[in-house]
């Protein structure tokens, strides 16, 4: 954790989960607690993340309670349900968030929302969940073949099978659906430099404003797919500015551009950390 300071993530997420077996949960989240606490009201960059371990096990509550005094910037959620889970996790986050003085809503949550059979069927009710700590949706493939029985997730040439390929879409539109960021899952071949920047790109087109990443390694290449050039960002402003009328279509470079384009012109400026304002 000591080496944290130096990545060139967004967040990084503190694991609780997966990476620590059951023997070890106490002392990782006692670890965590305590680097958390260390790090507390300084300015960090990276955001510091924790993700917890399932609502249906004994840990849970106890990972909330050790992690929250800390101020984390988020808390993710592994294998829900659905919406209904990640709004059990917000009435709990927002009585430890009052008994620890923190501000109302500061700790924001990520759920994996495709980790169990169930969950993909609840996708659109986020939408209409109205969960104001959402930062976004993630999705997620090997627990969802493992709840599935599935042998694997990858079609004969190495791409996602069809019911990953559905439940990833899905994923996308319900965290679009819900005005939240939508995040790509991770690529789990770290020595695949290539195969990932590939990966990436096609994401960020389709919609994803982010990734995961399972090693450091990969944080560089991830920055530069979903990091607008500075021709993207030149010519975002350029639309932006060309709809600062107040019309409904306009002229630009010879094409005819309406809202769909200030849209997505707006998109690229939020991603590349501008504001309409600046």
């Amino acid at each position: 954790m000591g080496k944290i300071a130096d990545s060139p993530a967004d967040a990084v997420i503190l694991d609780l989960e997966d990476a620590v077996s059951a023997s070890r949960k106490p002392m990782a989240r006692k670890l965590v607690a305590e680097f958390l606490g260390a790090e507390s009201g300084s300015a960090r960059r990276p955001q510091l993340w924790v993700r917890m371990n399932p609502l249906g096990t004994e840990h849970a509550l106890a990972d909330l309670a050790a992690v929250v005094a800390a101020g984390p910037a988020g808390i993710m959620i592994p294998k829900i349900d659905g919406p209904a889970d990640v709004e059990r996790v917000h009435h709990y986050l927002e009585v430890l968030e009052c008994a620890h003085g923190l501000r109302a809503g500061s700790i924001r949550v990520l759920p994996v929302a495709t980790e169990t059979a169930r969950a993909p069927f609840r996708l659109g009710d986020f939408a209409e969940a109205g969960i104001e700590r959402l930062y976004g949706l993630t999705w997620g493939a090997e627990d969802l073949s493992a709840a599935l029985g599935a042998s694997t997730n990858l079609g004969p040439t190495g791409e996602w099978a069809v019911t990953y390929r559905i439940v990833r879409s899905l994923a996308l539109m319900a965290a679009r659906a819900a005005d939240v960021e939508a995040v790509e899952t991770l690529y789990v071949d770290i020595r695949d430099t290539e195969g990932l920047a590939e990966s990436c790109r096609r994401a960020r087109a389709e919609g994803f404003s982010g990734r995961i990443a399972i090693h450091p390694g990969q944080v560089d290449a991830i920055n530069a797919a979903f990091t607008p050039t500075v021709d993207e960002v030149e010519y975002a402003r350029r639309v932006v500015d060309a709809f600062s009328e107040d019309v409904g279509t306009v002229a630009l470079d010879g094409k005819m551009l309406d809202l769909p384009h200030l849209k997505q012109a707006e998109q690229v400026l939020a991603l590349a950390g501008h504001t309409r304002e600046s």
